[in-house]
């Protein structure tokens, strides 16, 4: 199917009929019935959508001209796939944006979205409007999972502060620094691989909200639990699954250098760990709305999400990197009051956090851990709703999913067999 946002009303001109078909003005000396003006013998070529005689609408009889027989469903130019899970190859049809013959009528939102292929602009739109339509249930599930990442973060930060601060009182040796190296790295990757956790999970638990939101009906918290707790184990499976394979794909590759206790060959590990990363992270990211709206097993939704985004990768990548950019920067700004606090609360103020000594202080870090547990109540939702409409938009793309999603939302013109009923002559 044509990846090009909008969709092309049933019906469409065909057979060159379409809106850069040739077209002759009448002869010299007839005129239009409706208005008596003459043709010039030389007349300017047709502007793109303009129907053959040059009246917009169905059935216009200007100069005792009709519109093309329009063709049966499922054929033609532009037409519908017959059944939802059909593709088609045929192209869009755009023309008069407020319909009628050749036009391209707006296509439906009962929700969030239009169903259609979706821009940029609206997926992040969609998700936005689904915070801000059901921040109750939203919320809820988005605090519990960045309240209990952050405790398992505060734990680890504090239990391992002490072997990342080297002694000011004499020179550390080389095996101190490169101790105190490696310690920071894992405490990074903990920090990194804990919020792959917590969006791999919020994404699972929020996609029945975000589907609702496309379908424009209300959510609860309590429902979204009931539609979740079924599916728990596989969630539990999958999440599993996608943990250890991010592991492997970030550690594999600097493992030989690790083992070997060799730094030149750790550090060329590394680029290539964070590289498979990334693809595995971008390949695998449809999975959890795949598992939730589709009930399969956890293989089969990694093996969904592979296939949504093949041929794909690079607009989900771009996508999803520039949703995380925007997090982290409106995140930041979140926990900035909270680190204005734990500065006036640190025993040594400003001194002690360029020292390192403020970070074994409970008390600085227990109000920046409320910081980054506010920023991620309310920023990561943004993410997790971006992934799920990024998994919906994909289908609409391929499957025509818009199709169902117009039927179970209950909008007008649409048959029992998934397609679309004629309007107009």
């Amino acid at each position: 199917m044509n990846d090009s946002p909008g969709w092309a009303a049933p019906g469409s001109p065909s057979d060159g009929q379409g809106p850069d078909a040739a077209q002759q003005p009448p002869a010299e000396g007839t005129g239009s019935a409706s208005t008596g003006s003459k043709w010039s013998a030389a007349q300017p070529p047709p502007g793109p959508g303009v129907p053959p005689d040059g009246v917009w609408g169905r059935g216009s009889s200007a100069a005792g001209q009709t519109p093309p027989q329009q063709p049966s469903q499922g054929a033609g130019w532009g037409a519908y796939p017959s059944q939802p899970g059909q593709q088609s190859t045929a192209p869009y049809a755009y023309g008069n944006p407020g319909g009628g013959w050749g036009g391209t009528p707006p296509a439906a939102k009962p929700g969030v979205i239009p169903l259609r292929p979706l821009a940029l602009g609206e997926i992040l739109d969609g998700a936005v409007a689904t915070l801000r339509g059901h921040w109750r249930s939203v919320l809820s599930v988005s605090l519990v999972i960045a309240a209990l990442s952050q405790i398992a973060l505060l734990a680890v930060q504090r239990l391992t502060m002490d072997s990342l601060t080297v002694p000011d009182t004499e020179p550390a040796t080389p095996a101190e620094a490169v101790r105190a190296l490696g310690d920071l790295g894992a405490l990074s990757g903990f920090q990194y691989y804990l919020e792959i956790l917590g969006l791999i999970l919020l994404t699972a638990l929020l996609a029945p909200v975000v589907s609702r939101a496309v379908l424009g009906q209300a959510s609860t918290l309590g429902g979204t639990l009931r539609a979740v707790r079924p599916l728990a184990p596989r969630l539990l499976g999958l999440t599993g699954l996608l943990f250890l394979g991010a592991l492997a794909a970030g550690l594999l590759p600097a493992l030989p250098g690790i083992l070997l206790g060799s730094a030149a060959l750790t550090a060329l590990g590394v680029p290539v760990g964070l590289v498979l990363l990334a693809w595995f992270y971008v390949t695998f990211a449809l999975a959890p709305p795949a598992l939730m709206l589709e009930r399969g097993t956890p293989v089969a939704a990694l093996k969904r999400s592979a296939k949504l985004v093949k041929g794909a990768w690079w607009r989900v990548c771009g996508i999803s990197l520039l949703t995380w950019i925007m997090r982290t920067i409106t995140s930041t700004v979140i926990a900035m009051p909270f680190a204005g606090i734990a500065v006036a609360l640190a025993p040594g103020g400003l001194g002690s956090f360029l020292d390192g000594s403020a970070a074994r202080d409970w008390s600085v870090l227990i109000v920046t851990g409320i910081g980054a547990v506010v920023g991620a109540t309310v920023t990561a939702p943004m993410q997790t709703g971006v992934t799920t409409l990024l998994y919906i938009d994909q289908r609409i793309r391929r499957e025509a999913l818009d199709l169902e999603l117009a039927r179970a939302a209950g909008v007008e013109g649409y048959d029992s067999t998934g397609t679309t009923a004629p309007t107009g002559g």
